[in-house]
């Protein structure tokens, strides 16, 4: 007798997680809170974890994101180049130990900052080119 109600998913290329879009403006607001911070610190050593946690996996999301844009260049691509040298950075970073200190969460979201920055040139360059209506 079969009685799981649970349906295990095959999806090593990330394709279902391709086709839900990041939820930004949260992140954007808590990378500009967490970059804003200065002096000593002053939240507990678990609220700095925790906050490194969803930075990290955010980071993860965007970069995956980073990564499905950036395959969809030609390999000769400079931006592709690029985008795989920030995708490598961010892959040490994100392997580093998340510490309960502000100097760690800061570095957390200085990474999802280039993330997103890097997406969005991604993006632009693969935008479909706008032409102007000619006038005669």
């Amino acid at each position: 007798m079969h009685t799981s109600t649970h349906t295990v998913l095959y999806d090593p290329d990330g394709l279902i997680e391709a086709e839900l879009p990041l939820d930004r403006e949260p992140y954007e607001c808590l990378v500009k809170a967490v970059l804003a911070w200065t002096g000593e610190d002053t939240l507990a050593v678990r609220d700095y974890e925790q906050i490194g946690l969803q930075l990290t996996g955010h980071a993860r999301a965007v970069a995956s994101d980073v990564r499905r844009r950036a395959d969809q260049l030609p390999k000769s691509s400079g931006r592709r180049a690029l985008a795989n040298v920030v995708l490598r950075e961010a892959e040490g970073r994100l392997s580093a130990t998340i510490e309960g200190t502000m100097r760690c969460v800061q570095n957390r979201a200085r990474l999802v900052r280039a993330l997103y920055e890097r997406l969005d040139r991604l993006e632009a360059a693969l935008a479909p080119e706008t032409v102007a209506p000619s006038g005669g």
